[in-house]
């Protein structure tokens, strides 16, 4: 066995397969992979392996039809045939939200040029005439879709990575793994150890086991599933062609045609989950005992549906082992914590996404970031707070609701609370309705009482949007009080500090104690990593303050760049909470409260102090992400509760209290401000998001300069913008595509919201060729409601109430 490798796979099956196969194609050719068993052992070999494109995300849409398209190209470069079988596959929506979610899919197909459209009863009938099509308002067809043969691929993976160099040992189970001095990896077995620049965990239903080896504990929890096939049935032997599969999500169930059976599958509210406490080292081909009376509920809406399998036998039934993160979605990319260690876990749709994943790993591992933003699926979205209490409720809830719609702005309950702060008791008295924001609870709206405190979810309005409209009013005539406690926080100290910092970010440091700025971060190919505001607070003492959802994020970054002797970085996220304190009153409301003279000559916008407030030390600053006058407060957590009562007590006098991140959002988008994870990702350059003005290219290196430097001089590929659209009853939220008003697509929403104090229903998206007064139609409910791409904000185009 080899002695060194560029990198070391761990795991045979589809997704390790994959990655091994796309690193050679991406010309690392002494790469290895190490499987303890068989090839597909695990749960790829009695995967359904259905393919499907479309999903509500747009990249992982993307993915998912790049998997799709490979396995023919695959086929043809190996001679290893993958079993596909591509008859389409038939969408139905029984109610109106399916519809909903369907019709929006289907106009991004458009504006991708995905085979996915609407078609009619008639011609549904034609395609598969053993369904029953009473009761479904909307029918989609996916000519692509379909199923491959689980064995097929898997194999025509590995024969293509090894055609390319790659090295495969099966029945070599790997015993430890230990970083060294120099960021490389010493991988043990017991056919001997191999040293490896990358360590790549794509480990399946051991991807726990082989995590902790690193010291790491991944939130994956494995379940059963069950899908059986039935005999063969007279109406499918007299066809002489092949039958789409049948996605019938209102109906809880899956089914396509497999030889001349069908084959149905289902996740029931009955789930059972399996090996909690670590997967059995013995474990390869095996299969649990039938238990058909735990999917019985489902199997009675596809007999429904499709009544030939009323009177078809059951062949054979699987009911085998699948591992699941909390929300379903790959935990993917480096660890943070760690150098050259690389995971891709906890995929369930493996062979819709197996090549996609493949590939942005390969990316990720070799050029440093992956061309598609992939936050969503980023194990930098968890932290050590998603424990296994957590994980276990969170994964109950996914399995048992895996074809429920996630709707825009939904936020589902199971395993929550997790994480609470001081004041977390008094803004649920406050009627408050919270949302989670990586694990920490945080108010979303205030519905008046606790026993309002519930909301509804769907494409349209919802219950939330009057109360939210009352407070963005108040916060615009009075003033607002915001929990901004769940923006990442962080101390650099020291005499390098500074110089830490430009290296860091690509804006120059603030000269003098008392300054701040606002900054990107730039990404591996010169997009935006991430957008901060930098505090000097003395000379040598600077608070950064970013994205709380991308903390763990950024840790990669921020790592990159070796911290000066006599220097320290600490995150306060913890340490720290906040509040942002803004509308026309609000320096009236803080003066209240504080000696301190907050006048505009004393404390101009843009600047900070170290006051006390209500007897609270705070560092305010004068900005505000409302786009109104505001200070924000950050203090003590132990101060948190004594700074709220206080504001809340002054705010009475000025009609005036709390303002969940709902109305932030849409007080934000008013002013045309974009927001990290949406509008600002590595996806998108500088220039079009308009954050080329704050990179200082005269100031000296920093991180990723070349990266940006290269791309700098290009014209933008789209630019951000801000559209007034004529919506009705729903307003655009993200991913809705943009047309021109004959139909040629020019962009997408990168988010949206109605904006109460302008009375306008507003999106924030990219467009090309497009200009400020120019008609253009987005695609609410996948339905066109025509726009004007505005010239600038409604809300105080320039400026003026911010530094008023």
């Amino acid at each position: 066995m080899k002695s060194h490798a560029q990198a070391v796979v761990i795991g045979g099956g589809v997704v390790g397969c994959s990655i091994l196969y796309h690193l050679t194609k991406l010309g690392w050719t002494d790469v290895v992979m190490l499987e303890r068993d068989e090839l597909t052992s695990g749960s790829t070999w009695h995967a359904a392996a259905n393919i499907h494109g479309l999903h509500d995300s747009t990249n992982i849409s993307r993915l998912q039809h790049y998997t799709m398209g490979l396995y023919k190209e695959l086929e043809q470069e190996t001679g290893q045939g993958c079993g596909v079988f591509q008859p389409g596959s038939l969408y139905l929506a029984q109610t109106e939200e399916r519809e909903h979610q369907l019709r929006l899919q289907e106009a991004k197909a458009r504006y991708y040029g995905m085979n996915f459209h609407e078609i009619s009863r008639d011609e549904a009938e034609r395609l598969h005439p053993l369904v029953n099509y009473d009761g479904i308002r909307c029918i989609m067809f996916e000519l692509d879709g379909g199923n491959v043969d689980p064995s097929g691929v898997t194999m025509a993976y590995a024969a293509g990575a090894r055609a390319n160099g790659a090295e495969i040992y099966r029945f070599t189970p790997v015993t430890a793994t230990i970083q060294q001095s120099d960021g490389t990896w010493l991988v043990e077995t017991p056919k001997g150890n191999i040293r490896t620049e990358w360590l790549v965990n794509a480990a399946g239903l051991w991807g726990r086991e082989v995590a902790t080896m690193a010291g790491i504990e991944l939130p994956l929890i494995p379940t059963e599933h069950q899908y059986f096939v039935t005999e063969s049935i007279p109406e499918l032997e007299a066809l002489d062609r092949r039958l789409p599969s049948v996605a019938d999500r209102d109906g809880e169930y899956y089914l396509r045609q497999e030889v001349q059976g069908l084959l149905v599958g289902a996740y029931e509210k009955d789930m059972k989950f399996w090996a909690e406490d670590g997967t059995p080292q013995g474990f390869g081909h095996e299969l649990f005992p039938d238990d058909l009376e735990r999917i019985e509920v489902n199997m009675m809406r596809a007999i429904e549906r499709v009544p030939a399998l009323e009177r078809a036998g059951i062949k054979r039934v699987i009911n085998g082992p699948m591992i699941w993160s909390p929300d379903s979605a790959a935990l993917f990319g480096p660890v943070p914590e760690l150098s050259n260690y690389f995971c891709c876990n906890g995929i369930i749709p493996g062979f819709s996404q197996s090549g996609g994943l493949g590939l942005l790993s390969a990316q990720w591992i070799i050029e440093g970031e992956p061309k598609l933003d992939m936050f969503a699926w980023d194990l930098a979205r968890y932290g050590a707070w998603a424990g296994k209490d957590f994980t276990r409720e969170r994964v109950r809830d996914q399995y048992a609701h895996r074809f429920k719609i996630h709707f825009p702005n939904e936020e589902r309950e199971a395993g929550r609370p997790l994480r609470t702060r001081p004041v977390y008791e008094l803004q649920k008295s406050l009627g408050a309705v919270f949302g989670l924001n990586f694990g920490w609870e945080h108010p979303l709206w205030y519905a008046g009482s606790p026993q309002q405190a519930e909301e509804t979810v769907g494409f349209t309005r919802q219950n939330w949007f009057d109360p939210v409209g009352a407070e963005c009013r108040r916060l615009r005539q009075h003033a607002g009080i915001i929990d901004i406690s769940n923006f990442a926080k962080y101390s650099v100290k020291g005499a390098g500090a500074e110089d830490w910092l430009n290296t860091l970010f690509a804006n120059r440091m603030p000269q003098s104690a008392g300054r701040s700025c606002l900054t990107p971060l730039i990404g591996k190919r010169g997009g935006i990593a991430g957008d901060f505001t930098v505090t000097r607070l003395t000379e040598d003492e600077f608070l950064v303050i970013g994205s709380g959802m991308a903390e763990r994020y950024h840790q990669r970054y921020f790592n990159a760049v070796p911290l000066p002797a006599g220097t320290t970085f600490r995150s306060m996220t913890e340490a720290m909470c906040g509040f942002n304190v803004a509308g026309p009153k609000s320096r009236e409301l803080l003066q209240r409260l504080t000696n301190a003279n907050l006048s505009t000559p004393a404390f101009p916008f843009m600047r900070s102090q170290r006051i006390e407030l209500a007897g609270v030390e705070v560092v305010a600053l004068r900005v505000s992400f409302t786009g109104d006058l505001g200070w924000e407060l950050h203090c003590a957590t132990e101060d948190q509760l004594t700074l709220y009562q206080a504001l809340l007590q002054a705010g009475k006098d000025f009609d005036t209290g709390p303002v969940g991140s709902r109305a932030l959002m849409s007080l934000r988008v008013e002013k045309g401000y974009g927001s990290w994870g949406r509008e600002y990702s590595p996806e998108y350059w500088p220039q079009e998001v308009g954050l080329d003005r704050l990179i200082k290219m005269d100031k000296g290196d920093f991180l990723n300069r070349s990266a940006y430097e290269a791309l700098a001089g290009n014209k933008p590929r789209e630019r951000l913008v801000l559209i007034d659209v004529q919506a009705g009853n729903a307003d655009a939220t993200g991913g809705e595509p943009i047309f021109q008003p004959d139909g040629t697509p020019v962009g997408r929403v990168s988010s949206g919201s109605y904006g109460y104090t302008v009375e306008k229903s507003l999106a924030l998206g990219y467009v090309k060729d497009v200009s400020a007064g120019q008609e253009v139609s987005v695609a609410i409910l996948g339905r066109p409601h025509k726009a004007i791409v505005l010239a600038e904000p409604p809300f105080d185009p320039k400026g003026e109430r911010l530094r008023q």
